[in-house]
């Protein structure tokens, strides 16, 4: 009888599952690289959240994407951005500006015929025909025992963008002191500043103007001097604004005659190269050269800039508004007075001049803050305020106030900030 016991089989080796040893290593890598992409995004997007809630970034989000961009090593990506949209949003061709542009009160006051610079003469409009009031001083801020220390006048900025305004300042050094208020953010470190926002109560008892510095250290092509520290090494030939121990300030080339270290000078900050010499404005400034006047933009593309220069007398302008080249610039501040000029920041949140007024000796704050030109974003409260990190200059009395004001010879009212 046949047996139904099937025949004999050795048992087979068991089936290995195991991959092989690249396809593990594959595995690994791309888990790792996911794990660093979680990481990475997780850490930018959490960097550019903070930095969209910090005022100190700029007071529009468009401006703090771009701070943040810069200081996560985006700049050159940033700056395609910007030009890319100046390209499609120029600035407006023709027009005219809004009624009331050229500034209100009193264009000058009776005052001592000695202790202080004669009142500067009216600017020569840019756009050619001055519109009325164009180009006139208006006494601003607090004045000196009733002298004027601060005179502001508004002109348009060059004969194809006529519907724009920017501003300019007048400054006496005889009867201001200047002084550099450093940040961690500009210069870029987080030393004990004794001078760094907020302006303290004391000395806003004597405060009459602040105003914006230069560009981020990394874009400035400069370096940076104050409080005994050389922060970055200053640069050859850079346009510098120097700040004596005395509080003179002046604006001129480092390493040219008088522009070299002492133990009188206060503080140096560089921004650049000169755009104004020997009165007038420095050839090439028609070309897009974006390394001359910053990596930002260049200078050929009209948006808001400002500007600091000194006059033959040792006077100090500063120019500041929308629809500006590095060439409109440049003129207004040659226009005037200016024999010596730079180019300061440039852009809506960095471009802010702003003049305070309150009674003598008292301190102020931002709410006695008036800006050069109402379409300046930046209010005059941030200089006040703790989170402000970028260095700025203010203006000073050097002599104890007695007085306000003395009868104005051609009366108005009170000064106040025109549409820009």
């Amino acid at each position: 009888m046949d047996s139904a016991r099937p025949a004999y089989r050795p048992p087979t080796a068991p089936r290995s599952h195991r991959l092989p040893a690249r396809v593990y290593w594959r595995r690994r890598a791309l888990a790792l690289l996911a794990a660093v992409t979680v990481v990475v995004v997780g850490y930018f997007g959490a960097t550019l959240a903070m930095a969209l809630r910090n005022p100190s970034y700029g007071v529009s989000y468009m401006a703090r994407a771009a701070e943040w961009g810069r200081q996560h090593g985006l700049g050159t990506v940033i700056t395609w951005i910007e030009t890319e949209y100046y390209k499609i949003n120029p600035a407006k061709v023709g027009g005219k500006p809004p009624a009331g542009s050229f500034g209100s009160g009193p264009t000058a006051v009776a005052v001592p015929a000695s202790g202080h610079l004669p009142a500067p003469p009216p600017i020569p409009s840019p756009a050619g025909t001055p519109l009325p009031g164009e180009g006139v001083w208006h006494v601003a801020g607090r004045t000196s025992n009733g002298i004027p220390t601060i005179y502001e006048a508004y002109v348009r900025p060059d004969p194809i963008h006529t519907s724009y305004v920017v501003g300019v300042a007048w400054m006496d050094p005889t009867l201001l002191k200047a002084q550099l208020y450093s940040g961690s953010t500009i210069p870029g470190t987080q030393m004990p500043w004794i001078y760094t926002a907020p302006i303290t109560t004391l000395a806003s008892r004597t405060l009459v103007a602040a105003f914006n510095a230069g560009f981020r250290m990394t874009d400035a092509e400069g370096g940076y001097y104050t409080e005994g520290h050389t922060i970055i090494p200053l640069r050859k030939g850079g346009a510098s604004v120097v700040v004596f121990k005395d509080g003179t300030m002046t604006v001129g080339a480092w390493g040219t005659p008088g522009f070299t270290m002492n133990n009188q000078i206060a503080s140096v900050r560089q921004n650049l190269v000169l755009l104004v010499k020997n009165g007038k404005p420095v050839p090439g400034l028609s070309s897009a050269n974006s390394l001359a006047w910053g990596k930002t933009l260049g200078g050929t593309f009209n948006v808001w800039r400002s500007g600091l220069g000194v006059t033959k007398d040792g006077a100090l302008v500063y120019v500041g508004g929308p629809a500006m080249s590095i060439s409109d610039l440049a003129n207004v501040l040659a226009r005037a007075g200016v024999v010596t000029g730079m180019q300061l920041d440039i852009n809506t949140d960095w471009v802010q001049y702003s003049t305070f007024t309150g009674a003598p000796n008292a301190p102020v704050n931002g709410n006695n803050g008036t800006s050069l030109l109402s379409s300046m974003i930046g209010p005059p409260g941030r200089y006040f305020a703790s989170w402000w990190t970028r260095d700025f200059y203010t203006m000073s009395l050097r002599q104890k106030v007695t007085s306000t004001s003395l009868p104005p010879v051609t009366s108005g009212t009170s000064s106040s900030s025109p549409k820009g």
